[in-house]
């Protein structure tokens, strides 16, 4: 049985509804990603730039959520969590709006760094909600149905944009994404409210120290790593996918929709598989997790000199992106529950490190290897999965360690 939840501030003035509202919102980041995934090619080809253009919309959107992880956390435990997310939602839907009604990819990539911090400053709030307003057993439940509430976006949102690019435009994803953060704007307004219970004054030397302390945390930090290799596995694909779908295998926008869409749900997936292995010895489900996905890469890379078509090719990606899904689920949850007195410094801390590591890793991995066909698409895989085999060789020698703690 669920223990009961802690009393929420005055401020709060409806919890239920204010709940499912920062649950609507976790997504966000998913949706400001992936809704014009399929879009990526139509928008090269309209700006007249090239596909690595193109692709930086992404990255610029990726280090700026992840830097501004960093430093906005410590300022929402000091100053609250209400105002600043409020505020961020109304400026993320100007910056949506200018996207859509600009064709110079210069002031895009201006607005997506815009993108990327209002982003930041709504989910680390968002994160930290659950958090003050819960405790004991709940809130363990909320923050484990975090990774499977965020595939939403990724699920949702590629489907809905192959069809917006197909019969409106790829400016009408952005036109979407704006009317979207309006309407939950104004609900905000009218049921959410303050919520933060243990305020931190904001001393940058203090803040450094703490941010320090988690840092030193040896299997805080191997999450942080875990989390960022497994991700990228989904940002390669959506960097990459819409090319190797619409120029290697000639199919339309609307495919390459329903190909994201799928390898979404693959990595709700797996985030069902980690909650229903929670209870399973950490270090031993992850082991065989990694090999299973290197298994997979494995026969990817050799299936592609036998038969090379878009079902193959999402069939091996759809098992490699359940096996990230099961990563980001078990180490999500226990990195935004390893420090609950600071739970939006160590939220932001958590996702900053994992966006500014794997949108600097994704960006020179697609240069390195471009979005050519399939075959290159699993090497990209093979890339992380085996930087995450270092990291599960590294906690395999500290977990025979005597002084190894429970990850």
């Amino acid at each position: 049985m669920l223990s009961t939840p802690a009393l929420t501030t005055p401020q709060l003035k409806d919890r239920r509804i204010s709940t499912i509202l920062a649950f609507a919102l976790l997504p966000l980041s998913g949706f400001a990603t992936d809704i014009y995934i399929p879009s990526l090619p139509s928008m090269g080809a309209d700006m007249h730039i090239s596909s690595i253009q193109v692709q930086l919309t992404l990255t610029l959107f990726l280090i700026s959520y992840g830097v501004s992880q960093l430093f906005l956390g410590s300022i929402l435990d000091s100053y609250g969590r209400y105002k600043f997310s409020l505020g961020a939602l109304f400026i993320f839907v100007l910056a949506s709006l200018v996207i859509a009604l600009t064709h110079n990819i210069y002031v895009i990539y201006a607005m997506r760094i815009i993108h990327g911090i209002t982003v930041a400053m709504i989910v680390v709030a968002k994160r930290a909600y659950f958090v003050d307003v819960y405790e004991g057993d709940r809130l363990k439940h909320y923050l484990s149905m975090f990774t499977i509430i965020w595939s939403a976006g990724p699920i949702v949102a590629p489907f809905l944009g192959g069809y917006f690019q197909s019969t409106l435009g790829w400016e009408s994803n952005f036109y979407f994404l704006a009317g979207m953060a309006a309407i939950i704007a104004v609900l905000e307004v009218i049921y959410s409210g303050e919520t933060i219970r243990h305020r931190t004054e904001f001393h940058l030397r203090k803040i450094a120290g703490l941010y320090a302390e988690m840092i030193k945390t040896t299997t805080f930090s191997l999450g942080i790593l875990m989390l960022s290799f497994a991700y990228s596995m989904v940002i390669i694909y959506n960097m990459t996918g819409p090319f190797i779908v619409e120029h290697h295998f000639k199919f339309t926008p609307v495919v390459a929709g329903y190909c994201s869409l799928i390898l979404g749900c693959a990595w709700m997936l797996g985030g069902f598989i980690g909650r229903a292995l929670i209870s399973r010895p950490f270090f031993g489900k992850l082991f065989v997790n990694i090999l299973l996905q290197l298994l997979t890469v494995t026969l990817m890379i050799i299936s592609v000199h036998f038969i090379s078509n878009i079902y193959v090719m999402v069939f091996f990606a759809f098992v490699i992106h359940v096996g990230a899904g099961f990563t980001y689920n078990n180490y999500f949850t226990y990195c935004l529950g390893r420090f609950p007195k600071n739970a939006a410094m160590s939220g932001g801390l958590t996702g900053g490190m994992v966006y500014v590591i794997l949108s600097l890793l994704t960006y020179f991995v697609v240069a390195a290897i471009p979005a050519k066909d399939e075959l290159n698409l699993s090497y990209s895989y093979l890339v992380f999965i085996l930087l995450s085999v270092i990291v599960i060789v590294v906690l395999f020698q500290m977990n025979k360690k005597p002084k190894l703690v429970n990850a």
